[in-house]
């Protein structure tokens, strides 16, 4: 007896050409990888995911105490990474944080089954091309309803709502930001920044 392992060709990320089409795997290629190195399935490929550096952790892990007291309020769940969320046969990613409401937690089970509500992605070098390139045209088609992208370098959120299949960019009132499409989710932009020390 003897294990076969897959041949797995992971990929990089590389600022040069785009990628064009699919690529050659699917979910069910995806669920026979071992546990190391972490990756995604983007678009028929797999990408290894590096470690995130510490204030990666920090701004990720306020995020989610925020949703996780949205989830306590008003229902749903709140999960960090690394979870799978299986958007299509061919893209199985791990955001960095995710929440789902309510009325929409069948979807979850030993891993997401279709798009959250919110998908939250704190940038860092070796992902920055993918979270604002694929991952976004991945997730506008997935029917995400909203996606924050965040700077932690820049200190800054991008906040983007689901319109008609693309996202536009939701402008926060002054310092604070209220959602459209997750009911009761607010945010104090300057109290959040000032509990991140600058690293």
């Amino acid at each position: 007896m003897y294990n076969r392992v897959m041949p797995v060709a992971y990929e990089t990320e590389s600022p040069l050409a785009p990628r064009i089409g699919l690529g050659p795997y699917r979910d069910a290629d995806y669920q026979q990888l071992p546990d190391e190195p972490r990756c995604e399935l983007l678009y028929g490929r797999f990408l290894v995911t590096p470690a995130p550096s510490v204030l990666h952790q920090l701004v990720g892990g306020r995020i989610l105490r925020l949703l996780q007291d949205l989830a306590e309020a008003r229902g749903g769940l709140a999960v960090d990474s690394p979870v799978d969320v299986a958007l299509a046969d061919h893209s199985v990613v791990q955001p960095d944080v995710i929440y789902v409401s309510a009325g929409r937690t069948s979807i979850v089970h030993r891993r997401v089954e279709g798009a959250p509500d919110l998908v939250v992605e704190v940038l860092s070098p070796g992902t920055t091309r993918r979270d604002l390139g694929e991952k976004l045209r991945l997730y506008a088609q997935a029917g995400v309803a909203e996606y924050w992208i965040v700077d932690p370098r820049e200190r800054a959120f991008e906040f983007l709502i689901l319109d008609g299949g693309d996202f536009r960019v939701r402008v926060p009132d002054g310092k604070r930001y209220q959602s459209d499409a997750i009911s009761g989710l607010e945010l104090d932009l300057e109290a959040f920044w000032k509990a991140i020390p600058v690293l």
